[in-house]
């Protein structure tokens, strides 16, 4: 099975790529989703949330104030690494259970849709490593008009992030997220034809030193 890390910073188009990565069959394991997941109301997460940053962080139906939190950490490199100390570990865990379902179902390639994939999860953990990059003016636009965020919070969400070029020395394949939601699909629709016909056909970055992929990954 190929692994393949699909990463991007924030509002770049990373979740429009894993989606139709998903729309063309091919399991896909959100990390944002699981960031959610292991916070939910009753988790073992949550409760450590609440213990690190008080009862503030919470909507008053008991949910978490995703929205609230993210004001309190960002901007705070202290508070940040803090709360990412309690979520990572269960997502990569829940992560590596997901994977490892996909491989025994005889899936022949899994999309990690990781946002920290260069910080937490690391690219060595994948065959190939996809960045989706956008320029820091049309992502802070993006979480402006969808995300109900102030031009400052955007900022400083980005700022909060791997630098851009950090990011990209990890890729193997970069995917213009800068136009529209069909320019973008239709990059992945190419690469997984390309995958399925005739295995990964490009020489992986050598600051990664990995192997080249020739696997057959069919349909």
């Amino acid at each position: 099975m190929i692994r393949v890390g699909l990463t991007g910073g924030i509002a770049a188009g990373k979740s429009v790529a894993g989606e139709r990565f998903a729309a063309l069959g091919i399991p896909v394991v959100d990390y944002d989703e699981l960031a959610r997941e292991v916070v939910e109301p009753g988790t073992p997460g949550l409760a450590a949330v609440i213990e690190a940053f008080g009862p503030g962080v919470l909507e008053p139906d008991g949910a978490l104030d995703r929205i609230g939190l993210g004001r309190v950490v960002f901007g705070d490199d202290e508070a940040l690494d803090r709360l990412e100390q309690i979520i990572h570990p269960q997502v990569i865990a829940r992560g590596s259970e997901l994977d490892a379902a996909a491989e025994a179902h005889g899936d022949k390639m899994i999309v990690h849709n990781i946002p920290l994939l260069v910080e937490s999860v690391g690219p060595e953990a994948f065959d190939v490593v996809i960045v989706v990059d956008a320029p820091a003016k049309t992502r802070i636009a993006r979480l402006v008009d969808s995300r109900r965020l102030t031009k400052q919070d955007a900022k400083a969400r980005i700022k909060a992030q791997t630098d851009d070029d950090v990011r990209l020395a990890a890729a193997d394949v970069v995917f213009d997220g800068s136009g529209s939601v069909e320019n973008l699909c239709e990059q992945v629709d190419k690469w997984v034809d390309e995958v399925r016909r005739n295995g990964v056909s490009f020489r992986p970055n050598p600051e990664r030193s990995k192997f080249l992929v020739t696997e057959d990954v069919g349909e």
